[in-house]
């Protein structure tokens, strides 16, 4: 069986043909600037492999039917065509947020339209993007089963007391507001992993799993069922990002309309696009900060102090919450890339039985790997995420 796996963004599409006979990546490309003067299309066949070949595309891609389309081209039409359109035995969707109806994957039927729609307005920057391409790849691949795999799934066997807000209680009834986290799809994929690299099932295990890169967010997986996560209603809520502010107090918002005159789309603008670690030092690419830090930058490194000392916080709460913790996971471009993030977070945790050794964490790779001390009680991972491979094995699955 092959799984297209489609992660359609506001202006982008990444993609990934997978050969569920043994996962590996038939092609991986990225298509970007969609709706710009020039938009970009890079399109990799058999990635990390000896037969690999590249190919970039540059010229106006005025929406992301036309972008998926000149994909399509590439996996199933030109030169380095891999397989036939009617090869491609279903199509996975990476969706944000599936609120409290959309709790597992499903395949598209024309029904779900009218409750799909109603998911936007929990994800207004993603869910419009996400569904559209579902929509370009109904179009392109009729008759193949569509299946919609939503991030906040993993989340949903969150108890009550953990998801609730304590707001009128109506505002729950009626409008559905309550903890939907986000990044489900990734903190599932790396504590499933984890424990197998452990050699141990799943259920047996209490695991921090922290998804970091410009969005962060942090789950407690209690016996490999999510029983926390820090992201809420929105993906705005919790750990400290690139360009989101996290946890603020919510008085922020009328503070700043009485005394800056701002009205609630400008402040959840600069909540969502100004604020987290490029608030507070000018820069969300963690490259950058690290360098200006090096040059005795202080806003800098109060930004990498602000960002770890808030991670470090939520993983404090989600050990009260598990009460026993057999393992930590750093995950996504700052988590597996980034050891000095990962250093300074885990740093004073050591009387809690964390203890990463230096020299294991400072070496740079792309495979799992084990960073923690002999002696430490804490097992500390990085585990690259795998967001397609984990999209194509529920998509398999479901239709299977």
């Amino acid at each position: 069986m092959k799984v297209l796996v489609i992660n359609s963004g506001s202006s982008s599409i990444k993609y990934q043909l997978i050969d569920m006979s043994d996962e590996s990546v038939m092609v991986s490309g990225l298509v970007e600037r969609i709706g710009e003067e020039v938009g970009s299309l890079t399109s990799k066949t058999f990635p990390g492999t000896d037969r690999e070949v590249k190919t970039e595309i540059e010229r106006p891609i005025p929406t992301h039917g036309v972008g998926l389309e000149m994909s399509i081209d590439l996996i199933c039409k030109g030169e380095n065509a891999v397989c036939a359109m009617d090869e491609i035995d279903v199509v996975g969707h990476r969706v944000v947020a599936g609120g409290e109806k959309f709790n597992v994957p499903v395949v598209i039927t024309d029904d779900m339209w009218p409750d799909l729609t109603e998911t936007e307005r929990l994800a207004p920057l993603h869910n419009p993007a996400n569904l559209g391409g579902a929509k370009d790849a109904i179009k392109l691949f009729p008759g193949v089963p569509q299946v919609l795999v939503f991030d906040t799934a993993f989340h949903q066997t969150i108890p009550p007391h953990a998801f609730m807000y304590a707001l009128p209680y109506e505002y729950y009834e009626e409008d559905h507001i309550r903890r939907y986290g986000a990044h489900g799809t990734s903190h599932k994929y790396v504590a499933n992993e984890c424990a197998r690299l452990m050699g141990k099932p799943v259920e047996e295990m209490n695991i921090i799993t922290i998804h970091m890169g410009n969005g962060a967010s942090m789950s407690a997986v209690k016996n490999g069922l999510c029983a926390d996560t820090s992201m809420g209603l929105t993906p705005l809520e919790g750990l400290v990002m690139g360009t989101r502010s996290g946890d603020v107090d919510p008085a922020v918002h009328n503070y700043l309309a009485v005394n800056r005159g701002l009205d609630i789309a400008a402040i959840d603008n600069i909540l969502h696009k100004e604020s987290g670690l490029k608030g507070l030092c000018g820069m969300n690419d963690m490259r950058d900060i690290h360098a200006a830090v090096e040059k005795g930058d202080e806003r800098a490194k109060l930004a990498l102090d602000v960002q770890t000392y808030r991670t470090r916080k939520y993983i404090g709460s989600y050990m009260a919450v598990l009460g026993r913790v057999d393992a930590v996971v750093f995950t996504a471009g700052i988590g597996e890339n980034d050891d000095i993030v990962r250093a300074k977070t885990i740093e004073g945790l050591e009387p809690f039985g964390m203890k990463i050794d230096p020299e294991v964490n400072g070496t740079r790779s792309k495979e799992a790997r084990l960073i923690s001390t002999a002696d430490s009680a804490v097992a500390i991972w990085v585990i690259p995420t795998n967001e397609e491979l984990a999209i194509a094995r529920e998509a398999m699955a479901l239709v299977k």
